[in-house]
């Protein structure tokens, strides 16, 4: 599993109405694209929650190939055309799970980076990591979750999608979940074969 995102940040006064059309108008077109485990189609808005008007799609690939076409092809293009070259981060993926809300549309979506330190062993560090994410994909409303690393930077990955606002955490310690979006589409022709638990 390969994950990967780009962050197009649109000024204060943006119409984020744009965007939904475009979602609405060019989002199918993914629906069926080869080695896509899933697209999300993100959307964050200053004053909601946000520092920032923003479009962040975010993506999951089950097969590299399809990765590579999507990135050398006419898709990606468009949102040069558009928005000019984004830098497009990528992680490895660590671990994928499907929630207890599987089958519902996702509405909304959180992403947690966290930094790992020099002193932090990383293989520890990623053990850690994966039984934290094993837990919190159990929440109730978590429609599906991945956890990716970032070996150049060091830091670690957890995205979840959500049948409706954020779950709380329950009996343990709140979970600070990062950043939070508006979902407006989802592309999932590959998603069952992104596999389940570790991804190796």
């Amino acid at each position: 599993m390969h994950v990967m995102q780009y962050e197009i940040t649109l000024p204060a006064d943006y119409d984020m109405g744009i965007i939904e059309e475009r979602v609405a108008t060019r989002g199918r077109l993914l629906d069926a694209f080869p080695g896509l485990g899933l697209k999300a189609y993100l959307v964050r808005e200053r004053g909601e929650g946000s520092p920032v008007n923003q479009y962040a799609p975010f993506y999951l690939w089950a097969a590299p190939e399809g990765m590579n076409s999507f990135l050398w092809g006419p898709g990606f293009q468009g949102i040069v055309d558009d928005f000019g070259r984004p830098v497009v981060q990528h992680w490895t993926g660590l671990a994928y799970e499907e929630g207890p809300a599987s089958g519902t549309v996702p509405a909304t979506a959180t992403r947690r980076r966290t930094p790992l330190g020099e002193g932090v062993a990383p293989g520890r560090a990623v053990e850690d990591a994966l039984a934290r994410h094993a837990r919190e994909a159990r929440r109730d409303g978590v429609v599906a979750s991945a956890l990716a690393v970032d070996p150049r930077h060091w830091e670690l990955l957890a995205f979840t999608l959500w049948a409706g606002a954020v779950r709380p955490a329950g009996p343990e310690p709140a979970v600070e979940e990062g950043e939070r979006y508006r979902v407006l589409h989802l592309s999932a022709p590959d998603r069952d074969r992104l596999g389940t638990g570790r991804q190796w």
